[in-house]
């Protein structure tokens, strides 16, 4: 007696996140909860410094404005950055995140001639109050995950440079912007924490 091979019918599709956007969405979210705890702390600190200088009496805002939009104007550079790496213009992709690496490194740039005269004109230091404190550790945690992202750029510029970024990394490379843009939205809420609302 002979046996005929049935053939099975084919599995059903299951839908499988992408791990790269679970991954990248469980680090903003942890990161964002540190955030908060240093914002929250930032605004309960707030006025309740008994010496040394205060936040309206040594923070300038209009040079932090202009810095303030160069960083979230390179949200806007590194997403043209990642359509053009998806459609095969690696000089324009290449060109587009070079802008982006600098409008950050002018953000850092400008952040650190701000702490320099804070520091030398104010005498404003970590220990000087607890405006200095709560001021540094939320600003300066911040400019860390600047650097941070600065570094990512970075590195897939280099590796742009040298040939071996292509199309089929665009899905890579617009996770590595996915946290670049995440930087820039946390800026926006440590902007108007220490520069609206703490002054």
């Amino acid at each position: 007696m002979t046996r005929i091979a049935v053939p099975l019918p084919p599995l059903p599709h299951v839908w499988r996140p992408d791990r790269a956007k679970v991954g990248i969405i469980c680090l903003i979210l942890v990161e964002s909860c540190i955030f908060l705890t240093f914002v929250v702390a930032y605004l309960f600190f707030i006025g309740k410094s008994a010496n040394g200088p205060q936040p309206r009496e040594v923070l300038d805002l209009a040079p932090v404005i202009v810095n303030s939009v160069a960083l979230l104007s390179s949200s806007w550079t590194v997403v043209i950055a990642v359509r053009a790496l998806e459609r095969g213009r690696t000089g324009s992709f290449l060109g587009w995140l070079l802008c982006t690496v600098l409008l950050g490194g002018f953000f850092v740039a400008g952040t650190a001639r701000e702490w320099s005269a804070l520091m030398s004109e104010d005498r404003l230091f970590l220990s000087t109050n607890l405006f200095g404190t709560s001021f540094y550790s939320l600003v300066g945690l911040h400019l860390l995950h600047v650097v941070v992202g600065l570094l990512m750029l970075s590195g897939v510029f280099l590796l742009g440079i040298t040939g071996r970024v292509r199309p089929t990394h665009a899905h890579a490379v617009d996770m590595v912007s996915w946290y670049w843009h995440f930087v820039d939205a946390v800026w926006i809420v440590v902007f108007v924490t220490v520069y609206v609302i703490g002054r």
